[in-house]
């Protein structure tokens, strides 16, 4: 399962996704979800209107895309940016912690490493490392009962977990950037933005640990276009900020309270009924485009302000202790346990990433912190009760926040198969179940107006196949099924398009056989 689920995201490039990569300075690359899920467990594709409508796997956007170059190097097709391949800078073919560097010296060893023959590289910056961020991994913290899948491409960026042997855990698998917290973690501790593809998330990391010893972290360095994670945001002068380096439309203001995750989904489509600041297409983004609009030189400690730029609104709340802090908000991904479940769903800290620790140590006293810093990505249970979890959660006592807040995000130009889907009054094509398949799926759709319909079949490059669908057809419900098998269909992302009238609407399937 592990490589299939890795394979698809590595097939799955289409025309209009390069299109964009090639016009855009900071394209967001999609988390490469695929599956939907409920507030326990993964579902059948949602239809609109109903629970759990508008989430990551709905949207797949830039399909993340590779190319091996051969010479120990990986080039980002979407981002354009150049990565090192693997971080074993022992050349043992095992990568563990004897490949680990400390923060000082994953810097400077950076103007002396040369690769393919380039000598202009780099340690990457929190936006440059989270591009490669795939939201398809399992994270291992906890019961496990399937395997774990990291939270990165393994068939171009081989990859270790922790090195158990030696005393780490299996989620110690922290990447260094060069982006420093501008605030502290544990009071005073200086901290670096990581990325863990182990357990999934973005946390402020000590450069020391709590003996003054230099902490290590694993290190891929990275070269290429230098403005990528940079934002150019305009204020639209009508409650939306329009990011032109994403191509990306945000409201200023936020929802001004919080709620759960499905809450937060039916309020998005609350919004879109009402055509919210003249627009019926918002949605809830995705955790990489929701830490798009992340500000790091930001922090309540240091500019008394969240970690976003000052175009936006983001509402001061009070917190734990009578605290003073900054809202955490939902994105539309879930984050995946290795026991099966799909009980969380990611966030983004834009206030302090508070957490519950003993201190002194053995005390049994727990003093509320920020542990991880503004910032930082994590995940939360997507129900529950907030009050059931008192001391937090984990080993440095994560605050648990159920009822985050809600930032609207639209695509500004959407244009080929990375569409928005059409609001529900003139919704025609339905998401094809069963989805993954392994032979027979069916699609439905509705046709309003009498006239040719067309359903085209693509594969993940946009070639087309087949037509599934041309023929005149009366207003009415309609239903074609499709068989891998006839078809002589290999395992991979495709892509369907009805065409009917003025309606045309696009939808990814997966074949799993």
């Amino acid at each position: 399962m592990k490589k299939f689920l890795i394979s698809i995201i590595v097939m799955a490039t289409c025309i209009s996704t390069i299109v964009q990569s090639q016009q855009l300075p900071y394209p967001i690359v999609g988390t490469g979800q695929t599956k939907y899920y409920n507030n326990t467990t993964d579902i059948p594709a949602p239809t609109s209107g109903s629970a759990f409508y508008g989430q990551d796997a709905m949207y797949p956007g830039n399909i993340p895309s590779y190319k091996d170059n051969g010479d120990g190097t990986i080039t980002d097709n979407i981002t354009r940016l150049m990565w090192q391949k693997t971080p074993d800078f022992n050349n043992d073919g095992i990568i563990n912690s004897f490949d680990k560097k400390t923060f000082d010296n994953a810097v400077s060893a950076a103007d002396t490493f040369r690769l393919a023959g380039y000598a202009d590289w780099r340690l990457p910056t929190i936006k440059e490392l989270y591009s490669l961020f795939i939201a398809n991994g399992t994270d291992p913290s906890g019961p496990t009962s399937i395997e774990t899948i990291p939270f990165i491409d393994t068939l171009y960026f081989p990859f270790g977990y922790g090195d158990e042997a030696n005393g780490e855990r299996q989620i110690d698998a922290q990447y260094a950037t060069s982006t420093i917290y501008i605030g502290k973690v544990f009071e005073t501790m200086t901290a670096m933005f990581g990325v863990n593809f182990a357990d999934g998330r973005i946390k402020g990391y000590g450069l020391s640990g709590p003996n003054g010893q230099q902490m290590k972290y694993y290190v891929k360095y990275v070269r290429g276009p230098k403005n990528y994670g940079i934002n150019d945001f305009v204020d639209n002068k009508n409650g939306t900020i329009t990011d032109r380096a994403t191509d990306l439309m945000w409201t200023k203001a936020d929802s001004d309270s919080g709620m759960n995750w499905q809450s937060a989904l039916a309020w998005v489509q609350e919004k879109n009924a009402s055509s919210y600041l003249g627009y019926n297409d918002w949605r809830l983004p995705n955790v990489k485009e929701l830490q798009s609009i992340l500000d790091y030189t930001k922090s309540p400690t240091t500019s008394n302000s969240a970690a976003i730029d000052t175009f936006f609104y983001c509402k001061k709340i009070t917190v734990e202790g009578g605290k003073s802090n900054y809202p955490f908000y939902w994105s539309s991904t879930t984050h995946a346990s290795a026991s099966g479940e799909g009980a969380a769903a990611m966030y983004v800290c834009f206030g302090q990433a508070f957490g519950f620790m003993e201190f002194p140590p053995n005390s049994g006293i727990k003093n509320l912190t920020d542990v991880h810093g503004a910032g930082a990505q994590r995940s939360d249970p997507k129900a529950g009760n907030p009050a059931d979890f008192p001391t937090g959660r984990g080993p440095q006592g994560d605050v648990i926040r159920i009822f985050n807040y809600v930032r609207l995000v639209r695509n500004l130009n959407p244009t080929g198969i990375n569409d928005s889907p059409t609001p529900q009054s003139d919704l025609n094509l339905e998401q094809n179940y069963p989805n993954p398949f392994r032979d027979i799926t069916t699609i439905k759709y509705n046709v309003t107006n009498p006239g040719t319909v067309s359903i085209m079949l693509f594969d993940a490059l946009g070639n087309k196949i087949t037509n599934l669908v041309n023929q005149y057809q009366d207003a009415g419900e309609y239903s074609v099924q499709m068989d891998a098998e006839v078809l002589n269909l290999n395992n991979g992302a495709y892509f369907y398009r009805l065409n009917a009238g003025n309606i045309s609407e696009t939808k990814s399937m997966i074949i799993n056989k």
